[in-house]
């Protein structure tokens, strides 16, 4: 493995430690012992544990950045198509972790955001990009005369993220996908005024 491609490694086998354990809940030991890698190599790529939770999170950023771009820039549909297509990959990734992780920017957000001013700074910036990327959406979607004027994208945009993350939440309190469904509905007839 090149340097970058155990740095890739270590990211990747502690984001999936993480989204099953928490942060807080996860050693360095831990992450190294899956990723079969010296501890000294942890020490090579990261400061702190705390360096490493937000390379951490930039990683699975820039990675659900690309696919959310790939959803909602995908001009062969609908901007409304493109919502429920993204909607229906997070009821599938829901479904096929059988209800138990979620969204690990959402998790972290939960367990670290009044714990460390870094750490909520960086979350709330991922948070940030994701709703702009709603708001785009929308807005290009009342363009195409799919969603009403009235509809204020950036306040939509909004609304789908904070009730997305705790429609999620909900998921894996409940076991089951029934308040993400419920979410979506809501969020479609509600919010956009389409049935």
């Amino acid at each position: 493995m090149t340097s970058n491609d155990t740095r890739t490694h270590i990211i990747d086998t502690g984001a999936e430690l993480i989204g099953q354990k928490g942060f807080g809940s996860t050693g360095i030991n831990a992450v190294l012992t899956a990723a079969g890698v010296p501890k000294g190599s942890f020490y090579h790529y990261f400061a702190s544990k705390n360096d490493f939770g937000l390379a951490v999170i930039d990683t699975y950023a820039e990675e659900y950045d690309a696919r959310l771009d790939g959803i909602l820039k995908d001009t062969s549909r609908s901007c409304v198509d493109r919502l429920r297509a993204y909607f229906d990959t997070g009821l599938e990734a829901m479904t096929n972790c059988e209800h138990t992780r979620g969204c690990l920017i959402g998790n972290l957000g939960q367990e670290l955001a009044g714990q460390s001013e870094a750490f909520r700074k960086r979350l709330d910036t991922v948070f940030h990009s994701w709703e702009k990327r709603f708001e785009q959406c929308i807005e290009e979607a009342q363009q195409a005369g799919d969603v009403d004027a009235s509809v204020n994208p950036a306040d939509a945009a909004s609304l789908l993220l904070s009730g997305w993350e705790g429609a999620i939440l909900r998921a894996k309190v409940l076991k089951s996908t029934e308040p993400m469904e419920r979410f979506i509905r809501v969020f479609f007839r509600q919010c956009l005024g389409i049935s």
